[in-house]
């Protein structure tokens, strides 16, 4: 049990110090932030949202989503290793890590997520999951946003300097003070599926939308 505890407080030290470096590198960014009342003022008019990017931009953006812990978005991480870490960065910016995908846990994660989106108003996801393949996504938002009875509101970050890892995705990380842009796309409705066939094809549309702003390297 002390190992256990031991354990636990050495990775809470070290998530704690990896968040903070990583709150204080993005803070080199000069930041411009585009469209963002769009998806806010449909909150406030009742509706829910449920804002995405593709997994290749969210770490550009984790400086500025620490602005909405107050609404506490539940967010749907793997239970991997590597998204522990995410998780833990997360929960530090004040939002609800989910854990789960769809290779483990995707089911119960996904019930949990359309649960906190009907209570709070707002969810976040990542289209194409945490392995890909890049531009694909995943069947996972369009079910949330159905059974949650949101709007979609996807988001793309982009940077005049920025390194492009060798990963699945060329997962981007902007340089020290590059200019980073974060947009936020039209909203864009779910409908109820009267068949696989229409479920597909709202897949297929979100699809298509952002894919025009996947950075392609």
């Amino acid at each position: 049990m002390a190992r256990t505890n031991k354990t636990l407080l050495t990775s809470n030290i070290t998530l704690s110090m990896l968040y903070r470096c990583i709150r204080g590198y993005a803070w080199t960014y000069r930041f411009t932030v585009e469209n963002e009342h769009t998806w806010m003022d449909h909150i406030c008019k009742g509706g829910n949202v449920v804002i995405c990017c593709w997994h290749q931009q969210f770490f550009p953006a984790i400086r500025h989503f620490r602005n909405y812990k107050d609404l506490k978005p539940p967010l749907m991480i793997s239970k991997s290793t590597d998204g522990e870490i995410i998780a833990g960065v997360a929960r530090r910016t004040g939002w609800d890590p989910v854990r789960g995908s769809s290779s483990r846990g995707g089911r119960d994660a996904l019930s949990q997520m359309i649960d906190k989106l009907r209570e709070r108003r707002i969810a976040a996801h990542i289209v194409d999951g945490p392995r890909g393949p890049a531009g694909k996504v995943k069947a996972g938002i369009i079910r949330l946003a159905q059974m949650g009875g949101a709007v979609i509101a996807p988001f793309y970050t982009s940077a005049d300097r920025a390194w492009y890892f060798n990963s699945w995705d060329r997962f981007m990380i902007p340089k020290p003070f590059a200019r980073v842009t974060l947009r936020f796309g039209d909203l864009i409705p779910v409908h109820p599926s009267d068949g696989p066939e229409q479920f597909e094809q709202q897949r297929l549309d979100l699809e298509q939308v952002m894919g025009a702003g996947l950075i392609v390297r």
